[in-house]
């Protein structure tokens, strides 16, 4: 005896309507999704660009200013070593940024134009 499992369903009334490639061209173009993309772009290419300003600034000083580097601060730490954590530490930095920019700020109207695209307006 075989049984066939049902899809699941969520309860929460009709599956939202798949859009066609012509509904998401006129969403890409909408003031909507602009303000969107440029919500994302005002926050993530200045952190970007920074941040590699940031990355290279050290590397160039490893390769170029040894000496400086090497001075140490306490103990066996020097300044190699703490920019060299300071640099996990702007990693993590930004992700929590990011995070809460675009729980803040992308995400709702993300959300939004998802909604109405799937209610097929």
């Amino acid at each position: 005896m075989t049984t066939e499992a049902a899809p699941p369903t969520s309860g929460a009334g009709p599956a939202p309507a798949s859009p066609t490639a012509e509904e998401f061209a006129r969403v890409q173009q909408s003031p909507e999704f602009a303000e969107l993309r440029s919500s994302y772009r005002s926050f993530a290419f200045p952190l970007t660009v920074a941040f590699i300003a940031w990355y290279l600034l050290y590397v160039l000083l490893s390769s170029y200013a040894g000496d400086f580097m090497g001075t140490k601060l306490f103990g066996n730490i020097n300044v190699a070593l703490v920019l060299g954590l300071a640099q996990f530490a702007t990693t993590f930095l930004i992700a929590w940024l990011y995070s809460r920019h675009a729980a803040a700020k992308l995400d709702p109207k993300a959300k939004a134009i998802k909604q109405r695209m799937e209610a097929g307006e």
